[in-house]
């Protein structure tokens, strides 16, 4: 990765040009003439755009669920995209975009009739791909750019691919809900929380303004939207539920610290534009990719399919 200069994160959108939010994401690019909430973010757009999201997956889910694996794969493509894009233009890394987009679609679609044996043999390809792709540019920068290129392919479709393992099973459709439940009403939860009576900065060097405050509605809605998911959706104990929402909080979080580190290292504000209101689709995946690893090992565990 790179360092900037202040001045450069000033023109860039760093940490002095950047607002943040009570949950320690920065301000998503707003268009001229739209007018922020007390949050810093433009509330309108980002709840259209977040219930035109939920509408597409609720309404794959009850027709054709498998449609659902689209969806995820279409979501990992931009995401990849915006990721180069970004490492290109803040640091110069090039990561292998054909190999990845390639490497990527075949681990999602291949986790659906072969599970983790298919997505783990597809990324394994990936990665001899990247390696050999990468050496026609010569030695300058090739283990960053190869890093980099492996990097992306674990954070978005390995990660990705767990999501759409969860779609299978018989019980499929509720498995999903419930990953997908509990990361909104953390993602709720948390923000509403750091609003209202947010106080402590839960960790000022990465995100300065999320706060232990807003961890605690976090932790507060997804707890109890995991042991209602489970119970409802699942046939599962309450216990399990519990303990489900708790993971998913933690990693939801966790992968929301690790993006607003990746955007500090590059020294920018946001992934993309595409999302009025959140930015780039890859700043609304930062707390799901995680949580669908975790999501699909504690199901699995918890219910057997």
């Amino acid at each position: 990765m790179t360092k900037v200069s202040d001045d450069q994160q000033k023109r860039e959108g760093g940490e002095e040009g950047q607002r943040a939010e009570p949950d320690g994401s920065s301000e998503p690019a707003r268009p001229s003439g739209s007018k922020p909430s007390r949050a810093g973010r433009d509330l309108p757009a980002a709840i259209a755009v977040g219930v035109a999201l939920g509408a597409a997956i609720l309404v794959s889910l009850f027709t054709v669920r498998y449609v659902f694996i689209a969806i995820v794969a279409a979501a990992i493509a931009v995401g990849t995209f915006e990721l180069a894009n970004a490492f290109r233009k803040a640091a110069g890394i090039r990561i292998a975009l054909v190999p990845v987009l390639v490497g990527g679609q075949a681990m999602i679609w291949l986790a659906w009739p072969f599970g983790r044996e298919g997505a783990v043999t597809a990324f394994v390809l990936t990665v001899l791909v990247c390696l050999l792709w990468r050496l026609r540019a010569g030695a300058k920068g090739y283990v960053r750019d190869v890093g980099a290129s492996v990097f992306a392919a674990a954070y978005l479709p390995l990660f990705a691919s767990f999501a759409a393992m969860l779609v299978p099973p018989d019980d499929g459709v509720g498995r999903v809900l419930s990953f997908m439940i509990v990361v909104v009403a953390s993602d709720t939860g948390g923000y509403a929380a750091g609003v209202l009576r947010g106080r402590h900065p839960m960790a000022p060097s990465i995100s300065p303004k999320k706060t232990w405050e807003g961890f605690g509605g976090s932790l507060t809605t997804g707890v109890l939207a995991g042991a209602l998911s489970l119970a409802l959706l699942l046939d599962g104990q309450a216990w399990q539920g519990v303990l489900f929402g708790a993971a998913i909080v933690l990693t939801a979080t966790l992968g929301d610290l690790m993006e607003s580190l990746i955007k500090r290292d590059l020294g920018i504000k946001d992934m993309g534009t595409l999302l009025p209101g959140h930015g780039g689709l890859m700043d609304r995946l930062d707390s799901l990719l995680p949580s669908a690893v975790v999501s699909w090992l504690l199901l699995s565990a918890f219910i057997p399919g």
